[in-house]
């Protein structure tokens, strides 16, 4: 990726605040369901579906950038030699080492204090 995610919502702010109107179009169930959240107390404005849609579009393309660099620099690592190979063997032995530190945190989390 060539951006960092400041960059990225620098300029998604920027583009957003030259538009100054837009005009929607909802196809017929749309419509008709926001006209449901309008009538049941949801929403009361139509615009407030479309701003909802677009904090929730917004929220997943964060998460979805945040996913992506996290892919770059694992890439990254494992580039670099930084990566282990996972073996059933070394599952097991993880397993059994994570098993062991959280009994081991657990005995001592129940130990009586002097």
């Amino acid at each position: 990726m060539g951006q960092t995610l400041g960059q990225t919502a620098k300029r998604a702010a920027s583009e957003l605040a030259t538009l100054e109107a837009m005009e929607v179009q909802f196809t017929a169930d749309q419509k008709a369901f926001v006209r449901h959240a309008i009538e049941s107390g949801r929403l009361h404005r139509e615009e407030e579906a479309v701003h909802e849609a677009l904090a929730m579009w917004e929220e997943r393309e964060r998460t979805r950038l945040e996913i992506l660099t996290a892919v770059d620099r694992a890439e990254a690592s494992l580039a670099r030699g930084e990566g282990r190979n996972i073996t059933e063997q070394s599952m097991r032995e993880l397993a059994g080492e994570v098993k062991k530190r959280g009994r081991a945190r657990l005995a001592a989390e129940h130990r009586p204090a002097h």
